[in-house]
């Protein structure tokens, strides 16, 4: 009785200090994050678990094998580490799950070559000759894929590559980083490549509404339609650059705020609409907040593509080279933290590598991209209260659990969670609690549309109408009006969709007024100035063949042509631009 007693009472106090091991790990790192210091990506996570086992070569040299698992909670990304004893630098891997909901990747001291997957009870060793000179990992390094499958498929190395860049961002990062004035000459170019890209649709008269057509809510399943004034309720408006193939809709054009279904994409929709159609109690409302629209703006043709969340799940990417994480160049030069070389103590994400590309894991799945947010450069807050703020409020981002840079109070953040629930809202302290299961993360600025909780109906946000506490960005001399890209959450009988908006010339007011118009409950700024920087594909598949749609026709200069066959953006190659993804959701997860 007494011999069980005390095994009993050991196994108790080993647990007990296990437990209490991983309380202060976790003290420690949550320490390591917050702290205003120099630090390196890996002590930027702060849930991150590293198991360490001992290895020996073949010529008897000592060292240890260390797997960091960045997040367990998204158990996606995995730094591998061999140290060997008297020798330096570490080599280190970044390694991918490819099935994080079954899969767990292990460290075994009873298999030092390589790594353990476990899935249920079952386990799956994986030979990687750890202890070896010319092992798995460095001839998958050595190679020339982006991806390299490991493991027999379970796991990818990822490796560094070089991210495709148009002309027009080249000649941009030249100016800004070698030419005196440069910045001036870019904000002239902003200016006139937001009137090159300006669109007006033609009004067609005279045309019945569809039959069945509810402008109250749309059809069952579709996304809510836009308050447009009834004047213009029977009338087409035409969309010249619209790349989109539609169910439904003839070449005169489309009934303007409508929704139609894309060609062979269930669940994905298609509208167009400009600010003046909208109804005009609409644009009388919060003029405290938004500017009246001159008739260049109001009459500047929208885009927009909406995706049914029960259908499709958001996946975000860093690109190759942006956003960055070091100090942006529009902030307050006092805010800057000297010895820092950003505001998160890192200035760069070495050893980590952002691919630029949808994972291979994803790529048949991913039935659209668009791009993210502002680069770095310009993600950040120089004018009103969130300059003074947390280093300048630089906007934050993660991907697939690993805080790249910290989500700031006070802006508008387009979420994925580790159920795949996507979701917008205002960050706030609070909201920190949630940081452990975010799978995914973009900040970019401040709300054009929040939800008004006294009126019950969305309204534009306090700061669209001011450009420098908002940070809305455009020229130097305030000038506004250009191309925009935004998105937006819509809900409609229990449904909610996500929109994603092109702007062919406006200002943050216009935008505001047209999210605010299709009762988006949230949305917020994207990126500007340029197809590049608002490009959006739809990808339709049929078998062994694919489609490429682009929300306009322009767009499509952008993707690459290998054999005659079209290689899209983000999803064919790498690309230095940050981007969006939508992914089919698996069959047993719709309807749930």
């Amino acid at each position: 009785m007494t011999m069980r007693f005390l095994r009993g009472a050991a196994w108790f106090l080993a647990g007990a200090a296990i437990t209490l091991a991983g309380q202060l790990s976790q003290r420690t790192q949550l320490e390591e994050y917050n702290a205003e210091v120099r630090k390196t990506i890996v002590e930027l996570q702060q849930f991150r678990q590293t198991n360490t086992i001992r290895i020996r070569s073949t010529d008897r040299k000592e060292g240890a094998v260390s797997l960091v698992s960045l997040n367990p909670a998204i158990n996606v990304w995995f730094l591998l580490k061999i140290e060997w004893n008297g020798a330096s630098p570490a080599n280190v891997y970044h390694l991918e799950n490819t099935k994080p909901a079954a899969n767990r990747l292990l460290l075994d001291d009873k298999y030092p070559t390589g790594i353990v997957i476990a899935s249920g009870s079952g386990r799956y060793l994986c030979d990687l000759s750890l202890a070896g000179d010319a092992g798995a990992l460095e001839q998958a390094r050595n190679s020339a894929r982006v991806f390299y499958p490991l493991c027999g498929g379970r796991v990818y190395l990822r490796n560094a590559a070089k991210g495709n860049r148009t002309t027009l961002e080249a000649t941009t990062e030249f100016l800004r980083d070698h030419v005196w004035g440069g910045e001036a000459i870019i904000s002239l170019g902003h200016t006139l490549l937001g009137e090159r890209n300006r669109e007006t649709g033609e009004l067609r008269p005279n045309v019945p509404a569809a039959p069945g057509t509810n402008r109250d809510e749309g059809p069952a399943g579709f996304p809510l339609a836009a308050a447009i004034d009834r004047r213009y309720a029977d009338r087409l408006l035409t969309a010249g650059n619209l790349g989109m193939e539609l169910e439904g809709a003839g070449r005169a054009g489309m009934t303007p705020g409508l929704w139609y279904a894309a060609a062979g994409n269930p669940g994905i929709f298609v509208s167009i609409l400009q600010a003046n159609l909208i109804v005009p109690a609409l644009l009388q409302s919060y003029l405290a907040r938004v500017n009246r629209l001159d008739n260049v703006e109001a009459s500047a043709l929208c885009y927009l593509l909406a995706f049914d969340l029960d259908r499709f799940d958001l996946g975000y990417a860093l690109g190759t080279e942006h956003p960055r994480v070091e100090w942006s160049a529009h902030m307050r030069a006092e805010m800057k933290k000297p010895g820092l070389p950003g505001p998160d103590g890192i200035g760069s994400i070495a050893p980590l590598v952002s691919s630029g590309l949808v994972s291979p894991e994803h790529s048949a799945r991913t039935v659209a991209t668009f791009t993210g947010g502002f680069k770095r450069a310009h993600g950040a807050f120089q004018f009103g209260e969130l300059s003074l703020r947390n280093f300048g409020s630089h906007y934050g981002f993660i991907e697939d659990g690993v805080v790249f840079s910290k989500l700031q109070p006070g802006l508008s953040t387009v979420f994925v969670t580790a159920d795949n629930a996507a979701g917008m809202k205002t960050w706030s302290e609070q909201d920190n609690a949630m940081l452990a299961r975010i799978k995914h993360a973009r900040q970019n600025g401040v709300p054009l549309i929040d939800f008004d909780a006294a009126a019950q109906s969305p309204a534009p946000g306090v700061l669209v109408s001011r450009w420098g506490p908002g940070n809305w960005s455009g020229s130097a001399d305030e000038r506004l009006r250009t191309m925009r890209s935004g998105v937006a959450l819509q809900k409609n009988r229990g449904k909610r969709f996500l929109i994603y908006a092109v702007f062919s010339d406006a200002t943050p007011s216009a935008m505001a007024r047209i999210f605010q118009a299709y009762a988006c409950d949230y949305a917020m700024l994207l990126d500007m100035n340029a197809l590049e920087h608002t490009y959006a594909a739809v990808y339709r598949r049929s078998g062994s063949k694919m489609a490429v749609d682009h929300l306009i026709r322009g767009m499509s200069d952008l993707d690459k042509t290998v054999s005659g066959e079209i290689v899209p953006r983000f999803l064919g190659f790498p690309d230095n631009r940050d981007f969006f993804y939508v992914m089919t959701r698996r069959t047993k997860e719709i309807g749930k």
